[in-house]
Parts: structure tokens; sequence; C-alpha cells
């Protein structure tokens, strides 16, 4: 039986510890940083998650136990891997965890990533303020993705009711590329998810 190279056996390592993969293991932009995501830290996103499950996939409130299970199986052993499937990120500012994000769904043989971001609710609720954080951690994450890493597109789905959302990706250079109509029902209403893109080549152009 052949192995594919992509899904090389994982080495398990301490949850602490940076991504094997990450040369640069924080990366940072004034006071605002990006880095692994650790233990300490996923209690404050289980509880995030759960109150924005309405701009999420997420469809059930998420238990302490669960979390824990899914952190223990799904990413800490990913730390050691040369091709994780996903790369999750701690959002520091000024040394406190205000939200999350990083790249999901990686596929290596096609070198591309989906982009995960979501902050704490009283952050996420100040528009101005959401606004810069999401476009600052975007300059991180496409230096990480594209510099870093060598892949060679980035892609998100957005609900169609995070206009706000959507206005500062457009604004960051990811361009609108497919509709799905009605796609989730959210507070009993059908909405429609946007995909939008961003390749490599459209972001050399624009540093």
């Amino acid at each position: 039986m052949r192995h594919n190279s992509f899904f090389a056996p994982q080495l398990m390592i301490d949850a602490s510890n940076d991504y094997l993969i990450m040369s640069n293991t924080q990366l940072q932009d004034g006071e605002l940083s990006l880095r692994a995501v650790a233990p300490c830290d996923i209690e404050a996103i289980r509880r995030w998650r759960n109150s924005q499950m309405d701009v999420l996939r997420q469809t059930a409130f998420i238990s302490t136990e669960a979390q824990r299970c899914y952190f223990e199986e799904y990413v800490w052993p990913e730390k050691g891997s040369r091709y994780p499937r996903q790369i999750l990120l701690a959002i520091d500012l000024g040394g406190r965890l205000i939200g999350y994000g990083g790249l999901v769904h990686i596929a290596w043989q096609h070198k591309r990533a989906e982009l995960s971001f979501l902050l704490e609710p009283s952050l996420e609720n100040k528009s101005a303020v959401r606004a810069s954080l999401f476009l600052r951690f975007l300059r991180l994450v496409r230096i990480l993705a594209f510099a870093d890493l060598k892949l060679s597109r980035l892609w998100t789905e957005t609900y169609a009711h995070r206009t706000e959302h959507i206005s500062t990706l457009e604004a960051s250079g990811f361009q609108l590329e497919g509709c799905l109509r009605e796609h989730v029902i959210i507070d009993g209403k059908p909405l429609d998810s946007l995909l939008h893109g961003l390749s490599l080549n459209k972001w050399k152009k624009m540093k």
C-alpha cells in the first residue's frame, strides 16, 4: 500500500509547545501577537464559541469535557506534524488573550487553507475595534500562510448577515468568489453563505 506523504504519521508532543511547522513561533504587530493555542486558552475559546454560534458552523453547545477531548484528539497531536490539518492560533493583545483563529481544513496537496477568526464577545461587539483587530490578524496570518508555509490560496466562508466582517475581508484583498443561496438557517431565517478567496499571486501584488 502506498502512503501519501501529506498524511505522514504525526509526532506526539506536549500540548503547550509550538507547531513544529511554524518557523516563526510568534507573529507580532505591535501589541498584537499570534502564537500556538495552549491548554490554558481552551476554556475561554469554548465560552466564546458557545456565545457566538450564529456566526459559526457549530450547532450545539460545547461542554468543558467535550472541549478537552476535542483538543486532545485533534489539536495537540497535530503540533508535531509536518502536515497538520489545522493550525490554531491564540490572539493576544498586550499579553492578554482576546481571540483565536488560524488555518483550518488545510489541503497541503493543493496548497490551500480556510481562514478562521473569532474574538471575545466584548470586542466583537465594537465595530471599529473589531475591524482594526481583524485587519491586523489578516496581515499576520497571510505572512504565515504565504511566506512561511508556502501555501497558494486562502479562502473563507461567511454568513451573509456579517456585513461588517465581509467588508473588512474585502478591504484586505479577499475577493467574493461565490454565494451559496439560503445555505444555513440562523434564528429560523435562511441566509446565504459567501465564499471569498485570496491567492498568493494577488498577495504578492498587494505587497
